[in-house]
């Protein structure tokens, strides 16, 4: 592998193309606008989301996409999960065989689909790997030292990928447990809502590291379910990216929650917010889903009926805590 094409112009995309183009790898950024795209050849800067951060010089930037996967040893997708079909499928003849890394999170709407199952039905031969972990846009492409989890069916795959991305800030752990990534990553996001919520209503440390704790056993619980890896649910893709996401004050879904908590209806949120958070959507498919697997998600519930239904958040506080009484296990 030597020509990477990422897909998807957003933080997180740059970031990954960054270190794929500082380990020394001939990278081409993909996206619709065409301003960011001459920004990022020309001033070596993402002006929409990464302003005043320098990017690799050697970076390269394009509009075409079809060119960039024709030219592609490894495509890696960076776009949200609920545009992935709209993007990829009309392209779908391009990625026979073709290696593809995802690094979306999140569950499609309608179909109720992890994105492995939606790549399968795009392109049937993609090999197909997830990168996961706790890891902010920001704070990889300023180089902070940053662990995280890639998981493929195939091996060797996988630690090809590795090795492409091998920088001393950058570390990545291989995993055969496709399943287990993805719904962590998908449903850390809800959790991430609810800690926000937590926050926005102003309680404290108690409230927060049990939510924390509670959101990570009904993660499980789904994970059983599906077969996935139960180490996996505690590892970076896992209790790593919760803890960051539900903690930190560059995680969109937790700060979409504080809104929530201190009164504000979703729609203020989101316009606040300035665009919508991952979980938002995830919160709607995987409610789905575990309803239909009649698996047992009471935070989940919640934040769906806070976005949903209308529900305030001091009224699923309450439901959350008069569930009830029952051993932990």
């Amino acid at each position: 592998m030597k020509n990477v094409c990422v897909v998807g112009q957003g933080a997180w995309g740059t970031a990954v193309a960054n270190v794929f183009a500082e380990a020394g790898q001939s990278t081409t950024l993909w996206g619709r606008d065409s301003q960011v795209s001459q920004a990022i050849r020309q001033n070596h800067e993402n002006p929409k989301y990464l302003k005043g951060v320098a990017l690799c010089p050697q970076l390269n930037a394009s509009t075409d996409l079809p060119t960039c996967l024709k030219k592609a040893d490894l495509i890696v997708n960076a776009i949200p999960t609920q545009e992935i079909r709209k993007v990829f499928a009309p392209e779908s003849a391009l990625l026979k065989n073709k290696i593809l890394m995802n690094t979306a999170k999140g569950i499609e709407i309608g179909t109720d689909l992890r994105v492995s199952e939606i790549f399968s039905q795009i392109e049937p031969t993609l090999v197909y790997s997830i990168l996961s972990g706790p890891s902010f846009a920001l704070e990889t492409i300023q180089r902070n030292p940053t662990a995280v989890t890639l998981a493929c069916l195939r091996t060797d795959t996988a630690e090809k990928i590795q090795e492409l991305m091998s920088v001393p800030y950058f570390r990545i752990y291989t995993s055969q447990d496709v399943t287990g990534v993805e719904l962590a990553g998908a449903l850390k996001n809800i959790v991430a809502i609810a800690s926000g919520v937590v926050s926005g209503l102003g309680l404290g440390y108690n409230t927060q590291a049990a939510l924390i704790n509670r959101g990570l056993a009904e993660i499980l619980r789904l994970g059983k379910l599906l077969r996935a890896e139960p180490l996996t649910f505690f590892g970076l893709a896992g209790l790593g990216d919760l803890i960051l996401t539900c903690t930190g004050p560059l995680s969109r879904n937790r700060n979409f929650g504080i809104l929530l908590g201190k009164g504000k209806t979703v729609k203020e949120a989101l316009t606040e917010l300035g665009g919508v958070a991952e979980g938002f959507y995830t919160a709607r498919s995987a409610y789905s889903l575990a309803k239909k697997n009649h698996i047992e998600m009471p935070i989940l519930e919640q934040v769906y009926r806070m976005l949903y239904d209308g529900k305030s958040a001091q009224a699923a506080l309450k439901d959350l805590m008069s569930r009830e009484l029952k051993e932990e296990w």
